[in-house]
């Protein structure tokens, strides 16, 4: 009979929406959760290369920038800037935002973080506290939505 599936990690975020094409469905219909990697779009929904990309940051290496490479380009920019507004509004981090966003997507589990010091894993669970306004929801779901 085997083991029955429970979770799918699936990358998921503001700039990597494609589980919402079947899997969120699917995993609603079958009774899985969804645990979503990189919910900070690979460290750029959280602000760090919204105006520069610094010498000594993961992006500027090669083997990053290949990995994160994909979430840097205009329709990025216009989410990352909504992601900020949001987060200025709210008097909290972008990265709180973002995280927020994809922890209260349907079928979402929990989203895997990934902090690399106490100091940002400290920041990432300030999210808990969270709970997004409706019209800050709607507003990163039209800027957000993947048009291919």
């Amino acid at each position: 009979a085997g083991v029955p599936l429970v979770a799918d990690s699936v990358e998921y975020s503001l700039v990597a929406r494609t589980p919402e094409r079947e899997l969120a469905d699917a995993a609603g219909a079958l009774g899985f959760g969804l645990l979503p990697w990189s919910p900070l779009g690979r460290g750029v929904l959280a602000g760090r290369y919204r105006t520069t990309v610094a010498a000594d940051s993961r992006l500027a290496s090669e083997e990053f920038a290949q990995f994160a490479g994909r979430h840097v380009g205009d329709h990025t920019r216009g989410v990352v800037e909504a992601v900020h507004t949001a987060a200025s509004g709210l008097g909290v981090s972008p990265a709180v935002v973002a995280l927020a966003w994809v922890r209260d997507r349907p079928g979402v589990t929990a989203p895997i973080i990934g902090p690399r010091t106490p100091t940002q894993l400290a920041a990432l669970l300030d999210a808990e506290d969270v709970e997004l306004p409706e019209q800050i929801v709607h507003a990163l779901d039209e800027v957000s939505v993947d048009h291919t």
